[in-house]
């Protein structure tokens, strides 16, 4: 991976002072189980299978990262307050000048969030004249909801 050589074999040495040193033999193979050491505990034994096996996702890899990319974008403060003043405007829709004083960034940077907002679905903008005014695309904000709710439901409090 990234044209880099990995060795078929590493010799590994650690030492604390000069009480302790061990050798660890990490092998290019991933069939092999790595050699047991000082460094090394065994694994317990299991005494319950139930946990083993029966993981199962709600979400297939696609919907996952539909949602993933969605909760990224709503993952900053100036955005959240961003969606909340849409959402709580009059009109349904606010004009991108609009986000600068209540949220205390510049122009640019309202700009920037607003686009990454736009790209995740969760906004649409309508130009008029000089400003693009924005509305909350109810149905992506419903579908994160949903999503969220339906890959999480049955899970134990």
């Amino acid at each position: 991976m990234f044209g880099v050589h990995v060795p078929d074999a590493v010799d590994v040495t650690t030492s604390k002072g000069d009480e302790e040193a061990s050798s660890v033999m990490m092998s290019d193979s991933r069939c092999s189980q790595p050699e047991m050491t000082k460094m090394t505990m065994p694994v317990p034994p299991k005494l319950d299978d139930s946990f083993c096996g029966n993981g199962v996702s709600r979400l297939n890899f696609d919907e996952a990262k539909t949602l993933a990319d969605q909760l990224g974008a709503i993952a900053d403060p100036a955005r959240i307050q961003m969606l909340s003043i849409i959402a709580t405007s009059a009109a349904g829709e606010v004009c991108a000048c609009d986000f600068v004083e209540p949220i205390g960034k510049s122009q640019p940077t309202i700009s920037h969030h607003l686009k990454v907002l736009s790209n995740a679905g969760l906004v649409s903008g309508d130009k008029r004249g000089r400003w693009v005014w924005y509305r909350l695309n109810r149905n992506s904000i419903d579908g994160i909801i949903s999503s969220l709710t339906s890959a999480t439901v049955g899970l134990p409090s």
